[in-house]
């Protein structure tokens, strides 16, 4: 069997959110089944190291898709031409785009509806080409993963998809996240903070991540205990970051709230186990991997009461409502002053944890691969 994979987010020491969920699906399936082969189709020059095995063909497609334009340049006739001409027997787009053109039997994920949710969300270019291709998408793909029940049940209110055409498959936590022995979370500690006890945020800095509130909320916090903590905040500066600069402006204890842009994976697995808590008071998010992170990492959680992130918690994280900068405040405070708290959600964390596995969602995927 031939399948064509769409893996333009694998890029050499760029790796995010789709890039990372891409590189451990297709890596397993590449690995446990040499008897099929696979077609990588990448939209710029590839690194080497993201062929998997000799089952792996490599094409580079023109044009590079990182604008609307090129988009649908890339998806509407280089993707159609490509499947034909190599004969594809299925195509898997794990970035939740499609090709509506393309006749081969595809399979995508959907992630998040935040763009038609919360179109204030998302940056004005993109916003059109959202709203009009992802309801098509959906109803063009032969097959829906979605990465949580609550990515399916949006998918099932906003547009009306037919249940049976969707399968949730949970994301799972990629190697390199776990416990560190003391000397080595205060080393991290003097290297990032000075020696003292942070919270951690990882992600993006744009609106939908509730960085504004978090920043007022730590302030408050901070007013309050007088406590030696700080904040750190690793993740690229993305669009609309006016709020959080207002926020970070006004702060009375700026200096103790450390942006440390985008961090290495090393920087950030380290950063994550040495952390007091990880706080991630989103206000939506399809899955939230970083709560999985941080519960693989025997790191408490503060994360938001609302979208997918209860889900993914399952009991195991404080829970606070993102809306509310007093309830964030009052979640730091708790996690600072409460040892006891803090062992009984990293225990809870470790149960957890367990219901999320790469190895289970790739496996999953595949069987849907040669079945529908």
């Amino acid at each position: 069997m031939r399948i064509a994979i769409n893996t333009r987010f694998l890029l050499p020491n760029k790796l995010e959110g789709l890039g990372w969920y891409t590189h451990e699906l297709v890596r397993r399936m590449v690995l446990r089944h040499p008897e099929h082969e696979f077609i990588f189709l990448f939209d710029r020059p590839f690194d080497p190291a993201f062929v998997y095995a000799p089952n792996v063909r490599p094409i580079v497609l023109f044009p590079p898709a990182r604008h609307p334009l090129l988009w649908y340049a890339w998806f509407e006739w280089a993707i159609p031409g490509a499947l034909r001409r190599l004969g594809a027997d299925v195509f898997f787009s794990p970035d939740g785009f499609l090709s509506l053109r393309a006749q081969t039997r595809s399979l995508m994920t959907v992630h998040d509806l935040i763009p038609l949710q919360y179109p204030e969300q998302v940056p004005w270019q993109p916003r059109a080409y959202y709203r009009f291709f992802i309801p098509r998408y959906i109803r063009r793909a032969d097959c829906l993963l979605a990465i949580s029940e609550h990515v399916k049940q949006s998918a099932l209110e906003v547009l009306q998809v037919d249940p049976s055409k969707i399968t949730v498959v949970y994301n799972g936590c990629r190697d390199g996240f776990f416990p560190l022995p003391e000397p080595d979370r205060q080393e991290v500690q003097r290297r990032f903070s000075g020696g003292a006890d942070y919270f951690f945020y990882t992600g993006a800095i744009h609106p939908r991540k509730n960085i504004p509130r978090l920043i007022r909320a730590f302030d408050a916090f901070k007013k309050r205990t007088g406590a030696r903590v700080k904040l750190l905040l690793a993740g690229r500066f993305a669009w609309h970051t006016g709020p959080v600069q207002g926020a970070y402006e006004a702060a009375w204890n700026k200096e103790d709230i450390i942006f440390l842009g985008y961090v290495s994976e090393a920087d950030l697995q380290g950063l994550m186990a040495s952390a007091l808590a990880l706080v991630y008071v989103s206000l939506s998010e399809g899955f939230g991997l970083p709560v999985l992170e941080a519960f693989h990492s025997d790191v408490p959680v503060i994360c938001s009461d609302t979208s997918a992130l209860p889900e993914v918690a399952g009991g195991a994280a404080l829970l606070v409502n993102p809306l509310s900068e007093h309830e964030i405040s009052r979640g730091l405070e708790k996690i600072y002053t409460d040892p006891a708290l803090r062992t009984t959600l990293t225990g809870l964390g470790r149960r957890q944890r367990l219901k999320f596995n790469w190895d289970t969602a790739a496996a999953q995927i595949f069987d849907l691969l040669i079945k529908f």
